[in-house]
């Protein structure tokens, strides 16, 4: 499941969407590449712009 998370939202995001969340496109796409390890604020940033809420659940 690692690393679905991140094709998905890189297909739905566009220059534009990566500008509003403050970052460049090459940052965006290297922060997502299945080798990028980006900070937690820029995943929230990126979401953020996509519309797309985080939860955390307790582990079963």
């Amino acid at each position: 499941m690692q690393g679905a998370a991140p094709v998905g939202v890189r297909s739905q995001t566009t220059p534009s969407q990566a500008r509003k969340a403050g970052l460049n496109r090459e940052s965006l796409y290297k922060s997502l590449s299945g080798e990028g390890n980006p900070a937690f604020s820029t995943i929230k940033k990126i979401t953020k712009v996509l519309g797309i809420h985080l939860v955390a659940q307790p582990a079963q």
